[in-house]
C-alpha cells in the first residue's frame, strides 16, 4: 500500500482520496489515517509524508500541521499492525526517488529537484544515493534561504507566483494555473510572472548546483506543468554551469510520487 500525506487529503494507491484536517484534533487526523490504512493486507506500507517528520523512526515533528499528534509515531496514529512493515519517504525525497528509478533522472549520476506549488520542495542525488540528513528530510533545504525582503519561498512559491504577477499589474487570479492559462493566452503580466520566478530560482540555486556538478535538474509540483512558460529564462539563468546538460520537468505529474513509494519496496 501507499500513502501519499497532504494537507487535505490522504492520496491512496489503490485510487482512494481520504479527506484530513491537518489542523483538526488528534482523534480526527488517527480516525483519516485509519480510514486510510483499513484492513490492511500486502507486503508493507510507504508513505510520503510532507516534513519536519522524522522519517527514520516515523515520528510526527510538523508544528503547523499535524500539530495535535506531535511527536507520535505514525504506526500508532494509524493502527498500524506491529508485524506490518513501514517505510517513509519525504514527498521531494519520494518524487525523486521516483524519477531516477522511472523517470527523467533514470541515466545521470547527479540530478537536482525543485517542486514548486504551496511551497518550494529541493532534492538531490548525488551518485547513487539521495542526500539527507540525519532524519531522513533533504540535506540542502532552499525554502527558507534568505532572499531579498524575506526567504526564497515568498518568491518561489504559490504566493510569490501570485504577488510577482500582481507587481506586473494582473489582476484577477487566485490561483497560479490561472496564470498559466493566461500566459497560453499571451498575457504579458502572467508570462513576465513566470520569467521573474525563473530568474529568482536561477539566480538562487546556480551555486548549489554548481558545487554538486549537477547533471540534470528537474521540475516537479502543480506550478511546474506551465515549464514551458520558465524553461527558456531558467535556461539562459543556468548558461554558465557547464555540468548542466538537462532541465526539464518530471516525467509523470499524476504518479511520480506513487512512482518513487514503490520504489522503497524494490
Amino acid at each position: 500500500m501507499l500513502l501519499d500525506v497532504g494537507g487535505t487529503f490522504i492520496k491512496c494507491s489503490d485510487g482512494r482520496e481520504i479527506p484530513i484536517d491537518s489542523n483538526g484534533s488528534s482523534e480526527a487526523i488517527k480516525a483519516a489515517f485509519a480510514e486510510a490504512v483499513g484492513p490492511f493486507e500486502g507486503k508493507g506500507i510507504a508513505v510520503a509524508m510532507p516534513g519536519p517528520f522524522n522519517y527514520r523512526e516515523g515520528i510526527f515533528l510538523m508544528k503547523h500541521k499535524f500539530a495535535a499528534v506531535y511527536g507520535e509515531n505514525f504506526r500508532d496514529v494509524a493502527g498500524v499492525p506491529a508485524d506490518v512493515e513501514i517505510r517513509y519517504t519525504h514527498d521531494v525525497n519520494g518524487m525523486l526517488s521516483g524519477e531516477m528509478a522511472y523517470g527523467n533522472g533514470n541515466g545521470y549520476d547527479r540530478v537536482a529537484m525543485v517542486t514548486l506549488g504551496t511551497g518550494l520542495g529541493f532534492s538531490m542525488y548525488i551518485d547513487g544515493e539521495i542526500l539527507m540528513n540525519e532524519n531522513g528530510s533533504p540535506l540542502v533545504s532552499i525554502f527558507n534561504r534568505p532572499f531579498r525582503d524575506g526567504v526564497l519561498e515568498d518568491y518561489a512559491s504559490k504566493r510569490g507566483f501570485l504577488s510577482t504577477f500582481e507587481r506586473n499589474g494582473g489582476k484577477g487570479v487566485e490561483t497560479v494555473k490561472e496564470i498559466g492559462v493566461l500566459a497560453a493566452e499571451g498575457d504579458k503580466a502572467a508570462l513576465k510572472t513566470f520569467c521573474d520566478v525563473a530568474d529568482v530560482i536561477s539566480s538562487a540555486i546556480a551555486p548549489i548546483l554548481e558545487e554538486r556538478g549537477v547533471e540534470c535538474l528537474l521540475f516537479g509540483g502543480q506550478i511546474s506543468r506551465s515549464f514551458r512558460f520558465m524553461e527558456e529564462q531558467l535556461k539562459k539563468g543556468f548558461e554558465g554551469l557547464t555540468s548542466l546538460k538537462a532541465i526539464s520537468t518530471i516525467s509523470d505529474f499524476d504518479n511520480a510520487t506513487f512512482n518513487g513509494l514503490r520504489s522503497l519496496f524494490e
